[in-house]
């Protein structure tokens, strides 16, 4: 049974740091596309920022040169690390598996981030 499981939210100041991490388990973990997507209230689910399994990044361009994604193959863990966190940023951030064997995505259930001005 695959599971996607995100931690580490919380509420943090303006200009706050925090760092999320998602574990999964049941998957080929290092034959996974992992990634961060976030969702506001009253708005659509959007990217954040993704990390393939060969290594190459990309970041939604609100969160370019404050987040980075990175992963730890042998935790089966990805994380996402939140710099210079605004007000805006406030959201559930969901971890998202691609796994590439099986051409399935698997999502955990989110942890809330939220950013008081």
């Amino acid at each position: 049974q695959v599971q996607v499981v995100e931690s580490g939210g919380g509420l943090v100041q303006s200009g706050g740091s925090l760092r999320l991490s998602c574990a999964a388990s049941g998957i080929s973990f290092s034959l996974c596309d992992m990634g961060w997507y976030r969702q506001a209230p009253g708005k659509q689910r959007e990217f954040v920022a993704t990390l393939t399994s060969g290594g190459v990044t990309n970041y939604a361009n609100s969160v370019k040169g404050r987040f980075t994604i990175s992963r730890d193959n042998a935790e089966n863990t990805v994380y996402l690390q939140m710099n210079s966190l605004k007000p805006e940023d406030t959201a559930v951030y969901y971890c998202n598996a691609y796994a590439i064997p099986n051409g399935r995505t698997y999502w955990g259930q989110g942890t809330q981030v939220t950013v008081s001005s």
